[in-house]
């Protein structure tokens, strides 16, 4: 991790949109030469932060997405300011649009679903449990894959998420009514739980477990209808 001194940060930061903010401060900025400044602070005295900070957090988990083959954000550095007392990652975005945007400008369809409940299902798999994810989350790239971003708070575990676990990160997105009235569309709610038990790579008596998990989850929020 390397330190910036005061006048660097001072010089990074000239001219930099705000993209992200709040009482304490920037929280996001899009330097001049087009990369992203993700900057961190503790929140509280004492917390995990002060031996695993969020931006070492971020960092790591960039480069175990690079190593599953995710997209994600690239070319990262890491860097300690004490001048404000915060961690950054600086690193070049990952071009395209998000899943939100795509709901934005009415071009959220049957494929996106589909395409949303695959890479959940691989993430799984894989024993990616992103805590954050909701599509403001997900990019679709220029190559059409779905790729990852803002993803300081996950865990990566050796082997494949149990289902409960797989549960609560879908009911996660779900709070939020407009991404789920997008996945469960009234005549098709059905649609994304049967393209997430099909993207699962695990035999069929194994799905049945997970598909009474999820099921229960998406009862709550009346996701499905149908």
């Amino acid at each position: 991790m390397q330190t910036l001194s005061k006048e660097k940060y001072q010089q990074l930061r000239a001219g930099a949109e705000v993209l992200a903010a709040d009482k304490h401060g920037d929280k996001v900025l899009q330097l001049n030469n087009g990369d992203i400044m993700k900057l961190f602070r503790r929140k509280r005295l004492f917390s995990s932060a002060l031996i695993y900070p969020y931006g070492k957090r971020f960092s790591d988990n960039v480069k175990q997405l690079a190593k599953l083959k995710i997209p994600t954000v690239s070319k990262l550095s890491l860097f300690r300011i004490p001048s404000i007392s915060r961690i950054a990652v600086q690193y070049k975005p990952l071009p395209g649009a998000s899943l939100d945007d795509h709901i934005q400008q009415h071009s959220f369809d049957e494929k996106r679903i589909r395409q949303f409940a695959g890479l959940l299902a691989k993430l799984h798999t894989l024993g990616v449990y992103f805590r954050s994810i909701h599509l403001g989350n997900v990019i679709v790239t220029p190559d059409d894959e779905l790729g990852l971003i803002d993803v300081s708070d996950m865990k990566i575990y050796r082997n494949p998420l149990r289902p409960s676990l797989c549960a609560r990160n879908i009911h996660h997105f779900c709070r939020y009514p407009q991404h789920r009235n997008a996945l469960f569309p009234k005549g098709k709610s059905a649609l994304f739980l049967q393209a997430y038990l099909q993207a699962l790579d695990i035999s069929e008596n194994k799905k049945a477990a997970f598909e009474k998990a999820i099921a229960k989850q998406l009862e709550k929020h009346e996701a499905i209808t149908d």
